[in-house]
């Protein structure tokens, strides 16, 4: 795929030495996958969101139902099957 943009950059760098060259592709290719990254979180968080909302409500009831106690942040957290308790400390 080649656009005006593409042919642009691609000029510019031409007129650069070799080096400088291989620099600014390293800081494209760095930019491209922060991009990407960036592109997958998005969907990830998209697919989703329709699990934490209806999470936030579940919580909101349970507050309203006065079954909701204050989080313990020096707990510890089970990971796995209630059979197997693995401890995961955060």
């Amino acid at each position: 795929m080649s656009s005006p943009a593409i042919h642009t950059v691609v000029k510019m760098l031409g007129s650069l030495p070799a080096e400088i060259q291989e620099r600014v592709a390293e800081h494209i290719r760095e930019y491209v996958s922060d991009l990407q990254d960036e592109a997958r979180w998005d969907e990830s968080f998209r697919k989703t969101q329709d699990n934490f909302v209806a999470a936030a409500r579940h919580a909101k009831q349970e507050i309203a139902e006065g079954q909701a106690s204050a989080m313990d942040y020096e707990q510890r957290f089970w990971i796995g099957s209630h059979d197997k308790y693995e401890k995961f400390s955060s």
